[in-house]
């Protein structure tokens, strides 16, 4: 089995670690992995703010980037939503791109799901005396359908305390240009999330998005009450090399 993997943006340029910790991973279970230099940004950015031409441009190019591959594995929910859902509504007036980006919408899965779902894992074989609370993106919960699996690999961890965030389908706040156009909500409803991380006495938050961890992780950092944020994939990885 072979897969591509999709970075995004964040994870390419400020947290790389996440997406080896993927690779990592997926070839510990035998699953080829390439990553297809032609990828870039996914055009959610020009998407959310109206400049559908420009979106195309980025769409058409991640198309083609990723048209040979079998499966697409992706680092974030709203990006990899990006090119599930939303590049079909780009083209679907287009005789020759709409098909294109229908046959790229089945390949994409985040990471968890294509473990749980694809794989059939959920416990990779790590061990890690930690306690943790675990973030689910919107766009991964409710763009993807993604709800149970991370929370599925997680609990498989052994030695693994988990304790589940209070009001854990809310919004962080972050949601791209959201945060942005609306940054005063935004801000409270960031601090009502680090709130609800703080009731769960975590060691560690984990997430499947990361740039609602860097949201999230800016707000604890702005409270005075820092915490280490991970990826799934880094938790992971982490609880196969770990001596804890």
């Amino acid at each position: 089995m072979k897969v591509s993997l999709f970075a995004t943006c964040i994870t390419d340029m400020f947290y790389p670690d996440a997406g080896k910790a993927a690779v990592n991973l997926l070839r510990k279970f035998g699953v080829e992995v390439d990553f297809p230099q032609g990828q870039t940004c996914c055009g959610q950015p020009s998407y959310n703010s109206g400049y559908m031409e420009e979106t195309r441009k980025a769409a058409k190019q991640m198309i083609k980037a990723f048209e040979h591959s079998e499966y697409i594995i992706g680092m974030s929910g709203s990006c990899s939503a990006m090119l599930k859902k939303h590049y079909i509504e780009l083209f679907e007036e287009d005789p020759i791109w709409y098909p294109k980006a229908l046959e790229l919408s089945k390949k994409v899965y985040e990471f968890s799901q294509f473990f749980v779902d694809v794989l059939g894992i959920t416990d990779v074989g790590a061990q890690l005396n930690k306690k943790v609370t675990l973030h689910i993106a919107c766009h991964t919960r409710r763009g993807l359908g993604v709800i149970d699996q991370p929370e599925q690999m997680l609990k498989a961890v052994k030695g693994l305390d988990f304790v589940e965030l209070p009001n854990a389908h809310d919004c962080c706040g972050f949601g791209g240009t959201f945060s942005i156009k609306n940054a005063e909500i935004s801000e409270e409803m960031v601090q009502e999330k680090t709130e609800h991380i703080e009731e769960t006495a975590a060691e560690i938050l984990v997430g499947t998005d990361m740039a609602c961890l860097m949201n999230i992780g800016g707000r604890l950092r702005h409270n005075g009450q820092p915490l280490p944020m991970m990826h799934i994939a880094e938790l992971l990885e982490k609880g196969l090399t770990s001596d804890e």
